[in-house]
């Protein structure tokens, strides 16, 4: 995909699909969401990032980097293979995703689909399995044995199994594969079905026209897999405890800054081994998308330390990122890199000169424009071409909740720059990112729908609640499609036809 493309696009996690078994997934939903976006003339369909989830239901604190999350697995293709019986299915929520009774209910069916494979597959199938292991194995391995660890463990952190598992001592490590074969096995099914489910989407969606834009958090989790087999490239103790952890500093909105407490990565160690980590992860993220969005890139450039005893943000310090030899190494190794840049936040000149330098187009969230006057970064007229521009993004409120809880002054910006009022100020929002310069434009679905507060996917800094949010066929009808088709055609982002207009 080509990042200086004029394109735009519709953000909608996979989980935030309808379906009957609990979340979206890969199934026959997806498919038909994107028909809907070919419809509306988009070319861009975002999401967040498709790793395991962690606490909170986060997909920004999964247990791997490498793995997809288990439970965007859809059961039909699993099903129609006949490893799988179909499922007598609980009554779900449609609107939204209770991980609780979904994530138990979908592992079952998994377990005795990858049973039904293990028993009943052709050779065909049990061929393709073993060369993908092998292609696979330079994080599978480690991945599906770290999972089925913890299985037994109740998911017990990595740092506190038996001493030879935790240092990975060889002979402990041989025992372990040879105790939790079967389980091994089940993950590396699971994680073969997930590869091969959004191969097929992402082939699907290319033949439409239309791009998958993936999502990739910069940090990872401490109990992750990633951390137990690497423990060497982050800031860990001699019992693997956190010494650093991440997040960032005090600022208006919080005066404790945040504390995320990511675990450091060593850059000098990463950076004595040319970055293979880092290559290694960017080349399995274009695996699965066309183009991805890198979270919080200001972290290359400087990130924020915090001593991992201290309970907030208050005592941390800036430090020096690797910064374009990182950026240079995958280049080198991988071509180009459709990336781009999170760059919101407390940004400096040298996240700006590292972005630019490479190449990497940075966001524009229109709906922090209208806080100040018209030299506002965010405001449309002031956007480079070189940019994504969005209405919101997962973190924010709606539109229309923006719009409910704006100050006065806000609305009346608004009202003077986008000639809109309560009833279309969903719309103005869109045409104003999509007739802007700006190369790339993407706008959730909530807003493309004209939703309220009660829809939106996340509240920073708040666990529990976030990450559910569910669509239904029905809210979408015929009148969104065309109506954000008309503005795509008529700002040159879409088929021009679209506009049907008279001869």
């Amino acid at each position: 995909m080509n990042l200086n493309d004029r394109t735009s696009g519709v953000l909608l996690h996979i989980t935030s699909l309808p379906g009957p078994h609990g979340m979206g997934d890969f199934g026959p939903d997806a498919y038909r969401f994107v028909d809907w976006l070919e419809s509306a003339g988009q070319g861009i369909w975002q999401l967040l990032p498709t790793t395991p989830i962690g606490p909170g239901d986060s997909p920004y604190q999964g247990v791997s980097a490498f793995a997809g999350s288990p439970w965007m697995v859809a059961l039909e293709p699993l099903i129609a293979k006949g490893w799988l019986a179909p499922p007598q299915v609980p009554d779900f929520d449609a609107g939204r995703v209770d991980y609780g009774r979904v994530t138990p209910w979908r592992e079952q069916q998994l377990r005795a689909a990858a049973q039904g494979f293990f028993a009943r597959a052709t050779a065909a199938d049990q061929a393709a399995f073993a060369a993908w292991c092998k292609a696979q194995q330079s994080w599978l391995d480690d991945y599906a044995l770290f999972m089925a660890i913890r299985s037994p463990l109740n998911g017990q952190p990595w740092w506190l199994w038996d001493d030879g598992l935790k240092r990975r001592q060889p002979q402990a490590l041989a025992q372990a594969r040879q105790q939790h074969g079967g389980e091994v096995a089940f993950w590396q099914f699971v994680q073969w079905q997930f590869d091969a489910q959004i191969g097929a989407l992402k082939a699907y969606a290319n033949e439409r026209g239309v791009h998958l834009m993936g999502d990739l958090p910069i940090f990872v989790a401490h109990d992750s897999a990633d951390c137990w087999s690497r423990p060497d490239l982050y800031f860990l103790d001699e019992d693997f405890q956190t010494t650093v952890v991440a997040g960032c500093p005090p600022d208006d909105l919080g005066p404790l800054g945040q504390r995320w407490g990511n675990p450091l990565y060593r850059w000098d160690r990463m950076a004595a081994e040319n970055y293979a980590w880092w290559t290694a992860r960017i080349r399995r993220a274009l695996s699965q998308a066309d183009v991805f969005r890198i979270d919080h890139f200001r972290g290359f450039a400087g990130y924020y330390e915090i001593p991992a005893d201290s309970p907030d943000a208050r005592r941390g310090e800036w430090k020096t990122g690797p910064g374009m030899p990182l950026f240079d190494a995958i280049r080198q190794a991988l071509g180009p890199l459709p990336i781009v840049a999170e760059d919101l936040g407390f940004i400096t000149d040298d996240v700006h000169e590292l972005r630019d330098g490479c190449g990497f187009p940075g966001m524009k969230i229109l709906q922090f424009g209208f806080g100040g006057e018209g030299d506002h970064e965010f405001l449309p007229h002031n956007w480079p071409r070189t940019s994504v521009a969005y209405t919101g993004t997962h973190d924010n409120d709606t539109v229309r909740g923006w719009w409910n809880a704006a100050k006065p002054r806000e609305r009346a910006f608004v009202g003077s720059y986008l000639a809109c009022g309560e009833h279309d100020i969903h719309w103005a929002m869109i045409r104003a990112c999509a007739n802007s310069v700006a190369n790339m434009a993407v706008y959730p679905l909530q807003d493309v729908l004209g939703l309220g507060s009660e829809h939106r996917m996340n509240v920073p800094g708040v666990l529990g609640g976030n990450w559910g949010w569910r669509f239904r066929w029905d809210m979408l009808g015929h009148e969104p499609a065309r109506v954000l088709g008309l503005i795509t055609a008529a700002a040159g982002r879409g088929p021009f036809d679209l506009l049907k207009l008279p001869d």
